[in-house]
């Protein structure tokens, strides 16, 4: 089970580690060259040459950047075709380009949520501000400065008009001062754009309702394609499951923060990375001390707020640092803690079906794999890997049946019984909601009849209806918070799907509620199965 369970990691990781003849998919290339084109600065952007390499179109920029991010095309590979062939010779292989497409992610990332950019924001909003209170001073439509009133003195009215040209002359006066020269246009700022379901786009500058883009369907090979990644990545062991989640956690993180930081808000984004990413390595080295990091690490922000900063911290600033360790820290790193039970797991139902299988493929193909992995391969399958792989994909596919059922049969909407809700996702109905968790509860029923759990016929169709609500409190919470800030996505990582908060919001709230069940509740009920019940 060792072996195999390697060799399918391994597998996925190096298919495709000679890439001479491989194409890329379209959408990869696409999505590459757009995160390279977003880490430019705006006044920067600009078509740019670009090589083959191995049948892989790269843009010459991702693989070139200076200290502080931004593409240096003096640095890139210049054209010159000699280090073209330096790079094809690296042969980099699906696995390479995935750690490209996420480093220069984290530093894009990070770059945006610098202290930096929070100037360029501040700037951008004091400009803002200043030029609308110009354009109420000069005369709107319905603010009128500028003719007498009834029963007003001429002085009483040149002294308004003094004041009025005083404050528009400081107005001025103050745009000059304000560094204008690094503030982003708002061309397309989500901020400033209202983003409704029902189809619409208005902007709030002219007021003008134009119809966006028609958004791309998902592929659904794709989503298989992740779905595989994933089931092999719940079997990969602790220490890759663990620092996989690690790494999952820091873009997380950095997406949440940017997406504070754009409504003026800045919060100690260093230490809750450093905080978030520390609870999922002690769940996995010291689970005992796990509880513990949430106080430490929110101390250590509270004592950064008082001694580093110049003025006094808004409830907002410290709100949102605890929120992020908390909801993108502490939640999910239950997950660790569950994958770590049971290393000595009793055999599923379908363990005679497959061990035959797996056992030839660990014969045959374990010659293949590089001496390093199998020592980085711990506990790869174990009673909370199972628990883990049931319960994610009951999630999964109760958003999928939400979405079927909801677009073909949905006609009461969700806000009508929880109106914060519908204002959250107007376009969630309560019979998608009903579809979505019995389709939850089929998919953990199955898991719990595999598992053997005790009862398996009432509690896997209950521990599946807990699930899908859940989940749905974990997408609204997601929905509202984005809704909150004017975001349609968190992120734009993975191709038409978003960034990694907007596809693991479903999986947050359900952390907690799992690790009881896979630690204490199940356990608890297959001792009371097996103690005979007595005969009175």
């Amino acid at each position: 089970m060792t072996k195999i369970s390697i060799l399918i990691l391994f597998t996925l990781l190096n298919a495709t580690h000679d890439v001479s003849g491989f194409k890329a998919p379209v959408s990869l290339q696409r999505h590459q060259e757009s995160l390279v084109a977003k880490s430019m600065p705006f006044c920067a952007r600009r078509p740019c040459p670009t090589h083959r390499t191995d049948g892989i179109q790269f843009d010459s920029r991702i693989f070139a950047t200076d200290v502080e991010g931004k593409a240096d095309m003096s640095s890139s590979f210049k054209g010159n075709d000699e280090e073209a062939e330096a790079l094809a010779s690296n042969k980099l292989g699906v696995a390479g380009l995935l750690a490209i497409i996420y480093i220069n992610y984290v530093k894009r990332l990070w770059r945006e949520t610098a202290p930096e950019e929070r100037k360029r924001i501040a700037s951008r909003k004091a400009s803002l501000a200043i030029n609308n209170v110009k354009h109420i001073m000069e005369g709107e439509e319905y603010v009128d400065f500028i003719d007498m009133r009834d029963g007003e003195t001429l002085d009483d009215f040149e002294g308004r008009i003094l004041v009025r040209d005083k404050l528009l002359l400081a107005c001025d006066s103050m745009l000059e001062f304000v560094d204008t020269t690094d503030v982003i246009p708002d061309t397309m700022d989500e901020a400033s754009v209202d983003t409704s379901l029902d189809g619409k786009v208005e902007n709030d500058n002219t007021g003008a309702v134009a119809t966006p883009k028609k958004k791309k369907s998902r592929s659904v090979l794709f989503g298989a394609a992740m779905g595989a990644i994933v089931a092999c990545w719940v079997f990969s062991g602790n220490y890759i499951f663990t620092a996989l989640f690690t790494l999952m956690t820091a873009l997380g993180q950095l997406e949440f923060y940017r997406m504070v930081m754009n409504t003026g808000i800045n919060p100690a984004r260093k230490i809750s990375v450093a905080g978030a990413c520390a609870m999922f390595i002690t769940a996995l080295f010291a689970p005992n001390l796990h509880q513990i990091c949430l106080p430490t690490f929110a101390t250590w922000a509270m004592l950064w707020f008082l001694t580093m900063r110049r003025k006094v911290t808004t409830i907002s600033e410290i709100a949102t640092t605890f929120t992020g360790m908390f909801y993108l820290g502490y939640i999910p790193s239950f997950w660790v803690r569950i994958r770590t039970i049971g290393g000595g797991m009793e055999a599923t139902r379908v363990a005679p079906i497959v061990r035959p299988m797996l056992e030839f493929l660990g014969r045959t193909s374990t010659t293949a794999l590089p001496a390093f992995l199998p020592k980085s391969v711990h506990l790869p399958i174990t009673t909370g890997a199972i628990f883990i792989f049931w319960t994610w994909i009951s999630i999964a596919f109760a958003d999928v049946g939400a979405y079927f059922v909801g677009k073909n049969f949905g006609n009461k909407k969700l806000g009508d019984l929880a109106p914060a809700a519908g204002a959250a996702s107007p376009n969630k109905t309560l019979e998608g909601f009903l579809g979505g968790t019995a389709v939850c509860a089929a998919f953990a029923t199955t898991g719990a009849w595999v598992q053997r759990w005790p009862f398996w016929f009432i509690t896997g169709p209950l521990h599946g209806i807990i699930l899908g609500c859940l989940g749905l409190v974990g997408d609204l919470t997601a929905s509202m918070l984005k809704r909150d800030a004017g975001l349609k996505d968190f992120g734009d990582l993975i191709p038409e799907h978003g960034g990694i908060m907007d596809r693991v919001d479903s999986f947050i709230f359900t952390a907690p509620y799992s690790w009881v069940v896979c630690k204490y509740i199940i356990p608890a009920l297959k001792i009371k199965a097996r103690v005979p019940m007595p005969i009175p």
